[in-house]
């Protein structure tokens, strides 16, 4: 049997495949896409998790809520395509596949975010290497459609620009990869949106929390985790110092 960090990162990347090609097909219309994205990569992930693990509950944002989960000593947490709508616009990078492992009485302790369209998978397998900023601008990735306004009070506080990115996985690990120094979200997300970013970018040694600067936890009955913040050690104080105020 496989370890954890490394059965995460291969089931990641086994879905990534999966997605990519589906959207070779040139066939399918741009919603069908996602609806098929959504369904095909939820169902190989699931398939292949319960091959490794049958006892292991899963939360999926495209599966219905297993509530055995609560009382479960390990739960998988997916998000089988994040970012659906940068999936299923033609040249676009930046969605995601999440693959994490929730343990009773530890919380996250394996995962991995795959980026298909990079052909990249970022895991606790082996934990990514924090690169140097540089003498580049300082960067806060948000989201393509909707900044939070928090988002801007960090940027002006710490001198920063704002990077608009698709998928919350692939605005994690642009944080991971020393594209951008923070992530933050306000607003409204789930336990799956965050859960295999979280834990890739806490293993690169990244600071992970909410707004309040309280750990991020999961596998709850409620799956509603609406905010987060993912930032570089060094920036940390500069960030919670807006994020809490």
């Amino acid at each position: 049997m496989p370890d954890d960090h490394h059965a995460a990162a291969r089931y990641a990347e086994s879905a990534g495949r999966v997605l990519l090609e589906l959207r070779d097909d040139a066939t399918r219309p741009a919603w069908a896409l996602g609806d098929a994205g959504d369904a095909v990569a939820n169902r190989h992930l699931i398939e292949l998790i319960r091959s490794d693990h049958p006892d292991d509950p899963i939360l999926s944002e495209e599966s219905a809520d297993d509530r055995r989960r609560l009382d479960a000593d390990r739960v998988w947490i997916i998000d089988p395509l994040d970012g659906t709508r940068e999936y299923t616009e033609p040249g676009r990078r930046d969605w995601a596949v999440h693959v994490a492992l929730w343990q009773r009485d530890e919380g996250l302790v394996a995962g991995a975010v795959a980026l298909p369209a990079l052909d990249l998978v970022l895991s606790t397998g082996v934990p990514p290497v924090l690169p140097e900023v540089g003498d580049r601008p300082l960067r806060v990735v948000v989201s393509r459609s909707r900044a939070p306004a928090v988002a801007r009070r960090v940027a002006e506080a710490i001198g920063a620009e704002l990077v608009a990115l698709g998928s919350a996985g692939a605005k994690t690990m642009a944080v991971v990869r020393g594209e951008v120094d923070a992530y933050v979200h306000a607003g409204g997300q789930y336990e799956w949106d965050s859960a295999a970013p979280a834990v890739v970018a806490h293993a690169a040694g990244l600071h992970t929390s909410r707004l309040d600067g309280s750990p991020l936890e999961y596998n709850r009955s409620d799956p509603w985790l609406p905010d987060l913040v993912v930032c570089r050690p060094e920036l940390r104080s500069q960030v919670l110092a807006v994020t809490t105020a």
